[in-house]
């Protein structure tokens, strides 16, 4: 398993040291840690930190939002798994239908920030209006 410093990191997913350093410290993030006290991070951390950016960027999360997401992104990969392990139908039931809702929990967040983004576009659209209504007024007025 190769292993990657703190610079190759943060080359890698165009963060900073002290970013990364500060995503550890909320538990954003847990690399492994050298003799030496180095911090080396697998693949699977580079990518959870890819997604993690991921929701940040294109979702507007808050650390804390960032924070519940990706608990329920690790419950949904925890799920996942184990309903692959699981051989009975009445268990494999059971744990689709809690991934069913713990992927509700992941929508509902995403569509709270939907309904969130579609307010702040509303009240920038009305605004629009009324700024053109008052460019025709004032247009209209000139001409006369």
């Amino acid at each position: 398993m190769t292993l990657y410093k703190i610079d190759e990191v943060a080359t890698e997913c165009n963060l900073t040291k002290r970013t990364l350093r500060y995503y550890e410290e909320i538990g954003l993030v847990s690399p492994q840690r050298s003799d030496g006290n180095t911090r080396l991070y697998t693949r699977e951390d580079i990518e959870r930190l890819k997604k993690i950016i991921s929701a940040r960027d294109v979702l507007g999360f808050s650390l804390q939002e960032l924070q519940r997401y990706i608990e329920v992104v690790e419950m949904l990969r925890g799920q996942r798994e184990r309903y692959r392990s699981i051989t009975d139908h009445q268990e494999r039931r059971h744990q689709l239908e809690q991934i069913d809702r713990t992927l509700g929990e992941q929508l509902e967040m995403m569509e709270e920030k939907i309904r969130t983004i579609h307010s702040f576009k509303a009240e920038a659209e009305q605004l629009r209006e009324q700024v053109r209504d008052g460019l025709a007024r004032l247009n209209s007025e000139a001409e006369n």
